[in-house]
């Protein structure tokens, strides 16, 4: 089963992914194998769409889910309470500002919402200086949930570390 890092450990890490309410398990399970391949820590915010021994979770996850390190929190708070909220991307396809167009740093977290409505729009009015996009086409709505994970945690890696990808 994954590990569950004390908060003073949580600067080891290159960069953190928040799943805020996660609804669908094989998403899920990509983006731990994601986490585990890059060395990203992995917070679920609850409530979770699918129970944690979810088969589709463990099938998309493999045998590196057991490597993972992985935080479950009840809300965002949580996560604004042990990594600040200054280190917090938010991903929104409602977002003006490009994934590109910013500056990641070491130890910051990549928040994404649920793949039904994304982030609630409070979390968003509250720092929309920390609100960016994957620029899409005008016919698609959103990416898949994996997909923008492995996106935006690849253009964060690239910036803090070129060497490590």
């Amino acid at each position: 089963m994954p590990s569950d890092h004390p908060v003073e450990d949580l600067d080891r890490f290159k960069l953190h992914v928040v799943l805020a309410q996660p609804e669908i398990a094989a998403n899920v399970g990509n983006i731990g194998r994601t986490c585990v391949a890059v060395g990203a820590m992995l917070w679920l915010v609850r409530p979770l769409g699918f129970h944690l021994d979810d088969r589709h979770r463990k099938r998309a996850g493999l045998d590196y889910w057991e490597h993972l390190s992985l935080r479950i929190v009840d809300d965002l708070d949580e996560v604004v309470a042990a990594l600040g909220r200054d280190r917090l991307w938010s991903f929104s396809t409602k977002a003006t500002q490009s994934y590109t167009k910013v500056e990641y740093r070491q130890g910051e977290a990549l928040v994404f919402g649920a793949e039904s409505r994304g982030l609630p729009s409070s979390w968003r009015d509250a720092r929309p200086d920390r609100l960016v996009r994957i620029p899409i086409g005008a016919e698609a709505r959103s990416l898949n949930l994996s997909n923008a994970v492995a996106i935006g945690v690849f253009e964060a890696l690239r910036q803090i570390d070129p060497d490590a990808i």
